[in-house]
């Protein structure tokens, strides 16, 4: 891999593991910051890093310093803010309110999932992760992934059935 395909994977990387801080509840700003940490410190150990596992050093590291972050602020951040979407012409006006509706209870339940629990839900169902992908992530086993998951989707079924309440 020549430097100019790694520039272009790690800036992918980047993009990637920002989209997923905010994701997570980080504004914007605070993304790219921890990002930028998490690229300046990869630098700096990039002899030290085993390069079959450079993307999943990238992403616990940038998850840990957000969740320090977080602990500065003393508080968990989540984003309230909702995509929004284009209207296609076809489509009817009740049907985008219904979908709209819809992503915003999803994202009002997510939002009530502990932070393990959400973190988890996104990485397998987002960002479409195998259980063996984030088990290398998170430093965990599949099985403790499996389980910490099937808890976690009781978690958001019962939220999501009993519409937050």
């Amino acid at each position: 891999m020549g430097p100019g395909d790694m520039e272009k994977l790690l800036q992918f990387k980047m993009a990637e593991i920002c989209r997923y801080l905010i994701r997570l509840g980080a504004e914007a700003a605070d993304a790219e910051d921890i990002v930028q940490d998490t690229v300046y410190k990869a630098l700096l150990y990039l002899e030290a890093i085993d390069e079959r596992k450079f993307s999943a050093w990238l992403y616990k590291v940038a998850i840990n310093r957000y969740y320090d972050f977080c602990r500065k602020q003393k508080r968990f951040l989540y984003s309230e803010e909702v995509d929004e979407q284009a209207v296609q012409g076809s489509e009817m006006p009740e049907a985008v309110l219904l979908r709209q509706e819809e992503k915003e209870l999803i994202e009002f339940v997510l939002a009530k999932l502990s932070p393990v629990n959400r973190q988890l839900i996104l990485l397998k169902y987002e960002m479409e992760l195998s259980y063996k992908e984030i088990a290398a992530l998170l430093g965990i086993s599949e099985g403790k992934v499996k389980a910490t998951l099937y808890r976690a989707r009781q978690q958001f079924q019962q939220l999501y059935g009993g519409e937050g309440e």
